[in-house]
C-alpha cells in the first residue's frame, strides 16, 4: 500500500467543526470525511439497483432499519431509476433527515441539464440540501473535459450557495483520468472502485486501445492523490457487481476494503439480512493485517483483474 494505515487511522481520530456528529441509536465505527470533517459510519447504505430490487415499502423498511442499526451514510443518484430511489430515500427522508449524511450525484454533463437535475433531486429527496454532491461515474479524458464545460460548474455554484455541503466526483472506470481530476479540481470527497481485485485500469487517451497494465488500479493510482489532498474517500464495487462472491468470504471482501485509508464502504444490500450481516461485521471492525491483504489481493487479481476492467469499462452505474 502507498499510505500508511497507521497513520490514516490515527488521522482519523481528528476532524473539523463544518459538520455535525451525526449520533445513532446503535453506534457503528465512525471515521472522518476527509476535509470535509463530517464523521460518517464505515459502512454506508448503497441506493443502487440492490435498493431498488425491494418493492418500495420493503426498501423504505430497509433503509429505516439501517439507519436504526447505525448506518449514517446514505449514497443514491439521480439516475438510479430514473430518480426512483431518490424518491425513495426521499421517503425515509422526509422524517429522518438530520440523522443521515446523504450523498447524491448529477450524470448530466451540460450546464443547464446539470442544474435541472440538483433541482430534480432535491425534490425527490424532499430536503433543501445535500451533504454531498458528485458528479457522477467519469469515464475518460473526453468525459472529463465535457464535466470541466459544463457540470463542474454546477458543483461550485451549489457548494458556494450551500445547497452542497461538499462536492466529489466518482469512477470506476479510468483511474488514471480521476487522479487527473482530482489533482486538477477543487473538490471534498471522491468515491472510487476499491476492492481486493485492484479494480481499475486506463485507457489510452483516444479511449480505442484498452491497456491492461495490472500494477494500475485505483488503489495505486487516485487513491494517493485523494489522500495526499485529505480528500474523503468512499469505496464501492467492492464486490464488483457480485462478481467476487465465492473467490473469498463476503466479510473478507468487506474487510478489505474497509483497511484501505477510507471513511465509508458503500454497499448495496438487497436483502434486510445483508444488512444486519454487514452490520456485525463493521461493528466488529479490526483492521486485516497488511500481509493478509496483499496475499488476497493478489490470489483474486491473478485471476480475475482484467476480466472485470473489461466489465467496468462498459458497466453503467444506474
Amino acid at each position: 500500500m502507498n499510505i500508511s494505515r497507521r497513520k490514516f487511522m490515527e488521522t482519523t481520530a481528528l476532524g473539523g467543526l463544518a459538520f455535525p456528529v451525526f449520533a445513532a441509536p446503535t453506534p457503528l465505527p465512525t471515521r472522518v470525511l476527509g476535509r470535509t470533517g463530517a464523521r460518517v459510519s464505515i459502512l454506508a447504505f448503497g441506493s443502487g439497483s440492490r435498493f431498488l430490487s425491494y418493492t418500495p415499502d420493503k426498501g423504505e423498511e430497509a433503509l429505516n432499519r439501517a439507519i436504526d442499526l447505525g448506518i449514517t451514510y446514505v449514497d443514491t443518484a439521480q439516475n438510479y431509476g430514473n430518480g426512483e430511489s431518490e424518491i425513495r430515500v426521499g421517503r425515509v427522508m422526509k422524517t429522518r433527515r438530520k440523522e443521515v449524511f446523504l450523498a447524491t450525484k448529477v450524470t448530466f454533463r451540460g450546464y443547464d441539464e446539470a442544474m435541472r437535475s440538483v433541482e430534480g433531486s432535491l425534490k425527490r429527496l424532499q430536503t433543501d440540501y445535500v451533504d454531498l454532491l458528485h458528479i457522477h461515474n467519469l469515464t475518460g479524458e473526453r468525459d472529463l473535459a465535457a464535466v470541466e464545460a459544463g457540470a463542474l460548474k454546477v458543483l461550485y455554484k451549489m457548494r458556494d450557495q450551500k445547497v452542497a455541503r461538499a462536492i466529489g466526483i466518482t469512477s470506476h472506470t479510468d483511474p488514471v483520468v480521476l487522479k487527473t481530476a482530482l489533482e486538477r479540481h477543487d473538490f471534498d470527497c471522491t468515491q472510487m472502485a476499491l476492492n481486493a481485485a485492484l479494480a481499475g485500469n486506463a485507457a489510452n487517451p483516444d479511449g480505442t486501445i484498452w491497456n491492461r497494465n495490472p500494477q494500475i488500479s485505483f488503489q495505486s493510482t487516485a487513491l494517493p492523490v485523494a489522500k495526499s489532498k485529505n480528500l474523503g474517500v468512499i469505496a464501492m464495487k467492492v464486490f464488483a457487481q457480485d462478481r467476487l462472491v465465492g473467490e473469498a468470504p463476503v466479510e473478507k471482501l468487506l474487510l478489505y476494503s474497509m483497511s484501505l485509508p477510507v471513511a465509508a464502504v458503500v454497499v448495496g444490500m438487497p436483502k434486510l439480512e445483508h444488512i444486519e450481516a454487514n452490520v456485525r461485521t463493521a461493528r466488529n471492525f479490526a483492521p486485516l493485517p497488511e500481509a493478509e491483504m496483499r496475499n488476497l489481493s493478489e490470489t483474486i487479481s491473478g485471476r480475475h483483474k482484467q476480466a472485470l476492467d473489461r466489465f467496468f469499462r462498459n458497466h453503467a452505474d444506474c
